[in-house]
């Protein structure tokens, strides 16, 4: 199932896109309509840093109609190891911005919609309900556990991603929908319960990360979200994609829904995003 249901008004190609993407309009599960599709979609990008930034391209450059970016950062120096949709001269500048003017040099058809603001328990549903999907390049637990949340409320796809040092990790959540068997797919919470206690989770700053491998992951991300907006391939959901830059090896793993689970179980416990309200952002590594 894609994500758009209905082709937009203003989905039609003009000349010059026809020649920008045809690549994808002579690739037989894309083609026309796929296009179309990817032009008509609006996907929000949690998140303009190491993940967002290849996804950011990726989606801009495959003519994805409306990006948003949500990010109150401001590029610095040691971000451009790995977030490369900034660079030096951009350094002091809102990420949203430098990632906007990025998009524009790429593609001009793209519309980018800026929210330079954090993503809180008071706007979350809003800014989650104004698009088809979201993916999640966030670099803490509590924004992690929010946009989660706010996308189960919203029945929004969440394309999830995380890395390590030398390895990442890939999902996409969608557990407002069932899957063949009649049960829910897993919930981010299925697979995390709860946030680690603060202090417990390596500081990336420390441990530090191989820039490449959350290109890989973002990359990654870009993937899935073109194809579930142009309804290609099998879906993610229900399973969890793991990298080992290390050992060159992916591991594809099976994800079982909890119906103990405080969100989407039998009996939830969660049922808005007013826990959220006072969360305590715990640090992952790297940042994404």
């Amino acid at each position: 199932m894609t994500v758009s249901a209905t082709l937009k008004p203003d989905a039609m190609l003009s000349a010059e896109e026809i020649q920008r993407y045809k690549r994808h309009l002579v690739l037989k599960e894309i083609g026309g309509q796929g296009q179309q599709l990817i032009k008509s979609a609006r996907v929000l990008i949690v998140g303009a840093g190491g993940l967002g930034s290849p996804l950011l391209y990726y989606l801009a450059a495959a003519g994805v109609g409306t990006i948003g970016i949500i990010d109150d950062d401001r590029v610095s120096l040691d971000n451009l190891q790995r977030q490369i949709v900034h660079d030096t001269a951009t350094v002091g500048r809102l990420k949203v911005e430098s990632a906007r003017d990025a998009i524009a040099r790429l593609n001009p058809h793209v519309r980018v919609v800026m929210h330079a603001e954090r993503l809180t328990a008071e706007n979350a549903l809003d800014v989650v309900q104004r698009y088809d999907i979201v993916a999640d390049g966030s670099d803490n637990f509590a924004t992690r556990y929010l946009v989660s949340d706010a996308c189960y409320f919203a029945k929004k796809i969440l394309v999830f991603a995380a890395v390590g040092p030398f390895d990442g990790y890939l999902t996409v959540l969608k557990p407002y929908a069932v899957q063949a068997d009649g049960s829910p797919f897993p919930s981010y919470r299925c697979i995390f319960p709860e946030a680690p206690a603060p202090g417990t989770v390596a500081n990336c700053a420390e441990v530090g990360v191989l820039g490449a491998v959350v290109g890989v992951m973002g990359t990654l991300q870009a993937v899935e979200i073109l194809k579930e907006i142009a309804g290609v391939g099998e879906t993610l959901a229900g399973h969890l994609l793991i990298y080992d830059a290390r050992e060159t090896r992916f591991e594809k793993i099976a994800l079982q829904w909890d119906p103990d689970n405080a969100l989407s179980g039998r009996s939830p416990t969660i049922t808005d995003l007013s826990i959220h309200a006072n969360a305590a952002e715990v640090a992952t590594c790297p940042p994404a």
